[in-house]
């Protein structure tokens, strides 16, 4: 959130309501006809048999918590099908992490971001990847970005507690890693960098440097991991005999995908 207002990390620029549009048959947006093929573009999956099966509480990161923000606080969406993910926006709070969690998930507040960071490295999911948080305040930024609220006040250094730089980091790079983001200062932007943006944060306390090294190190820790999973996959696979065989019965390896 940062300074500047508690609900203008919204969607702030969308021009016509979304009801107003019918998809699958004619689309109407009185006065707003390039913004509705925009909609209608990047929304063909809301066409009825589309849709992707979803569960409620699904987490995108494993050893998150899930804390479902108010649905007045973000839109769904289908990304990346409808919306390519290539920016990772860093949040801070202004306050704490109850408070955090409390005002994304009271409708009036207009704003939410997907996670939200303790001060212990503890991580709150509260909006899907897929969906379109109202994080930002700049309607395209938002469709193209993931938002990670911290716990903290910009003006106080000591609320970036090392354990929140780590499970942020491990966070980050784990989107990374899902969108094949790269891991730099262009594609991994603070919420003052976002353009219109009227919030100072993460503010000037908030180590880059520090943080960065950290996501690059976890990024490497990630595909490090997933080399040695198909290395192990693998070497499985040579030892053959029956127990490895396909159902068809004929030794061919089945497809994993």
């Amino acid at each position: 959130m940062g300074h500047g207002g508690g609900g203008s990390g919204g969607d702030g620029d969308r021009r016509v309501g979304r009801r107003t549009l019918l998809i699958g048959g004619l689309a109407a947006a009185v006065g707003a006809g390039f913004w509705a093929r925009d909609e209608i573009e990047h929304a063909w999956w809301r066409t009825p048999g589309v849709d992707k099966p979803r569960q409620g509480g699904e987490l995108d990161h494993a050893g998150a918590e899930w804390v479902a923000a108010s649905p007045a606080n973000w839109r769904r969406a289908d990304r990346p099908d409808d919306f390519t993910i290539d920016r990772v926006v860093i949040h801070v709070v202004q306050g704490s992490y109850p408070v955090a969690l409390k005002v994304f998930k009271d409708p009036g507040h207009g704003a939410a971001a997907h996670y939200v960071v303790r001060k212990d490295g503890h991580i709150a999911q509260m909006i899907r990847e897929l969906d379109v948080a109202y994080h930002a305040g700049n309607r395209e930024y938002n469709e193209r970005s993931i938002g990670i609220e911290h716990e903290g006040f910009v003006d106080r250094p000591g609320d970036f507690t090392d354990a929140m730089y780590r499970g942020s980091a491990a966070l980050t790079a784990d989107i990374c890693k899902r969108y094949d983001i790269p891991v730099d200062r262009k594609h991994i932007i603070g919420h003052i960098e976002v353009p219109g943006a009227d919030h100072t944060d993460p503010g000037p306390n908030w180590d880059w440097k520090r943080y960065m090294t950290l996501v690059r190190e976890a990024r490497e820790d990630i595909d490090k991991k997933d080399k040695e999973k198909k290395k192990e996959k693998g070497g499985k696979g040579d030892k053959g005999g029956d127990g490895d065989r396909g159902k068809d019965g004929d030794g061919k390896a089945e497809a994993s995908g």
